[in-house]
């Protein structure tokens, strides 16, 4: 969307919340309609008992609808050496939804959404609820499946840019 065609308190809040760094991950779901994946940085856990996470997705988002049809979702959670597929699932770099996941080491199978092999952690689980509020549909996902490599850094988002957080200072 065109920032300057935002009202200044809409411009205000994106601008507050670009200064607030995110972990990048893709958001991988799979059904009827094939695997399909999202780059996302609104992601949260909720609860450890049950492990359950909240991903925002925009109501306007083409996958918005495939995600509550499927009612599966794998969350990547990205080391900078994912920048390239960080691009392609946020769509900047116009590659095919069905392109996009013959890059990198996809794991896929029938109905179950696509992991990342080397993602630093991915995160299987069924959504158990679905809420709208304002532009986006909030889904609360149940975690069934944890898998967690730390063999990378993290990749994070700030400032409307990616960034490898080996590069942040060690500050003791």
């Amino acid at each position: 969307m065109n920032l300057s065609i935002l009202n200044q308190e809409q411009k205000n809040f994106r601008d507050a919340m670009s200064q607030l760094a995110a972990g990048v991950c893709i958001i991988t779901t799979n059904g009827n309609t094939g695997p399909h994946g999202i780059t996302a940085t609104s992601v949260c856990s909720i609860t450890d008992t049950p492990p359950t996470i909240l991903v925002c997705i925009n109501k306007k988002s083409k996958v918005n609808q495939i995600f509550k049809d499927n009612q599966n979702i794998c969350i990547n959670i990205l080391s900078s050496k994912h920048l390239d597929a960080a691009k392609h699932f946020a769509g900047i770099t116009k590659v095919s939804m069905q392109d996009r996941f013959l890059q990198d080491e996809w794991q896929k199978t029938d109905k179950n959404p696509p992991y990342l092999k080397d993602a630093l952690v991915y995160l299987k689980g069924q959504i158990n609820e679905i809420k709208e509020y304002g532009t986006h549909s909030l889904f609360f996902t149940n975690i069934n499946i944890i898998n967690i490599n730390n063999k990378n850094d993290n990749l994070v988002y700030y400032n409307r840019n990616f960034f490898s957080t080996s590069k942040i200072l060690d500050i003791k």
